[in-house]
């Protein structure tokens, strides 16, 4: 199996820390070959808080990945997220020489290359720039513009910021795990690859994902990326409300909200009880389910409401017939799906890592909190690909250019004289 077939998702979450190697199989599709997964200590919002604790979970992650799927891992891909990621909106332009020549490749690259000189605030970064739609000497609309012609470029842009110190962390985190790091993507766009489909995309769609310390948010409307977000509450923060709601420890807390946790109170009935263990020999806690829920659906309101927040404010409100799609950890609490349709009146949906996928994974891979781990495989290969269209179009370039057509009229009125004995 050649290396080059293998790309590798590194999922630095606040909660957990997901390595997954996935391959192309021979009808193009993506295979997820292999898991593995450690607890994250050293992360908290998105943010690494302790280095050698992170660099411990991320090589006991990348070992048990490399053990289930045979393959030897170097190079990662690797998501970012927290509350420092921002995004905005920006349109550039360049002047070209030649009206003869076609839009080329090259030309898009320039465009692209001049956002990265934007002035940011001190100590900010970007980490993305992502074009939505080309204008052509004042032609707007334009989706693909190589091969056209014209003087003035221009694009509007999506540019997603982040901290410098963030990003730097966790590069040493992932060079100290003794890997190499090819990519740094926001968890959210690879979220989207991995749950959602074209046709949501283009009718316009909002993808939530609910992680342990960050809700991560993007919506799509014609295809386009048009607003990111990252919310800095998540599952931990309904964890937290358990321990001191019910004067429990951490491990319980979780505990009782992944087995009986649910995001509508009016879903329990009030004679619902489950009994907790006492610490020491202490007798044990009765908790009522209804409270419990109380306490999450309190949290999970706040995290939605935030999400509302953000799509009234990205102006898409209206625009997003295949309204929201669920996915992360966070997604799994019970009712969840039916409490934010409740609060915002959008369709919503739990969204699994499955729609770009050869098949349906099995077991832990196929769950909702690997969703981003699996977006970043496919987003690898999307950047494998565009790599290797660049390079065949600079071979292309190598050979004999056509004649541009000013010298094709030149040539063939020398043709003209020539045959008609003018010389």
């Amino acid at each position: 199996m050649e290396s080059s077939e293998i790309i590798v998702g590194l999922d630095i979450g606040s909660t957990k820390i997901a390595c997954i190697v996935g391959r192309k199989n021979e009808y193009g599709k993506v295979e997820i070959l292999g898991l593995g997964r450690a607890d994250s200590l050293g992360v908290n919002r998105g943010v690494v808080e302790n280095i050698q604790h992170t660099v411990n979970s991320i090589s006991k992650a990348v070992a048990e990945a490399s053990a289930n799927s045979g393959v030897e891992i170097n190079v990662a891909n690797v998501g970012i997220a927290g509350q420092h990621i921002r995004s905005l909106q920006h349109r550039g332009n360049i002047m070209r020489n030649d009206i003869d020549e076609e839009i080329s490749g090259e030309d898009i690259d320039n465009l692209v290359e001049n956002m990265y000189k934007l002035a940011l605030p001190p100590g900010e970064e970007i980490i993305h720039v992502i074009p939505q739609e080309y204008i052509i000497d004042g032609q707007q609309g334009i989706r693909e513009p190589i091969g056209m012609s014209g003087n003035c470029l221009e694009a509007n842009f999506h540019i997603i910021t982040g901290k410098v110190a963030a990003a730097k962390n966790i590069n040493k985190c992932v060079i100290k795990a003794g890997l190499e790091m090819s990519d740094i993507i926001l968890e959210p766009l690879a979220s989207a690859e991995a749950v959602l489909s074209s046709q949501e995309k283009e009718a316009g769609v909002v993808l939530v994902d609910i992680g342990g310390g960050t809700t991560d948010m993007a919506i799509f409307q014609d295809e386009i990326i048009r607003h990111t977000a990252v919310i800095p509450l998540g599952g931990n923060a309904i964890t937290e409300d358990i321990k001191e709601g019910c004067s429990i420890i951490r491990n319980q807390a979780e505990a009782l909200k992944k087995s009986f946790g649910s995001a509508l109170s009016s879903e329990n009935k009030d004679e619902e009880i489950v009994s907790i263990p006492g610490l020491k020999g202490r007798e044990p806690k009765e908790i009522s389910l209804k409270n419990l829920a109380h306490i999450i659906q309190a949290r999970m309101e706040e995290i939605i409401e935030h999400v509302y927040y953000e799509i009234k404010a990205s102006g898409f409100e209206k625009k997003l017939i295949a309204g929201i799609v669920l996915t992360g950890g966070g997604s799994q609490l019970k009712h969840a799906a039916q409490l934010t349709e409740f609060i915002t009146g959008m369709d919503t949906r739990i969204g699994y890592p499955n729609e770009h996928l050869a098949k349906s994974p099995a077991g832990e891979v196929g769950s909702p909190m690997h969703a981003t781990g699996v977006g970043l495989v496919i987003k690898g290969f999307h950047k494998s690909e565009n790599q290797k269209k660049q390079n065949n179009k600079a071979e292309g370039k190598k050979r004999p250019q056509k004649e541009s057509f000013l010298e094709r009229i030149f040539s063939r009125g020398k043709e003209f004289f020539e045959k008609d004995g003018y010389e």
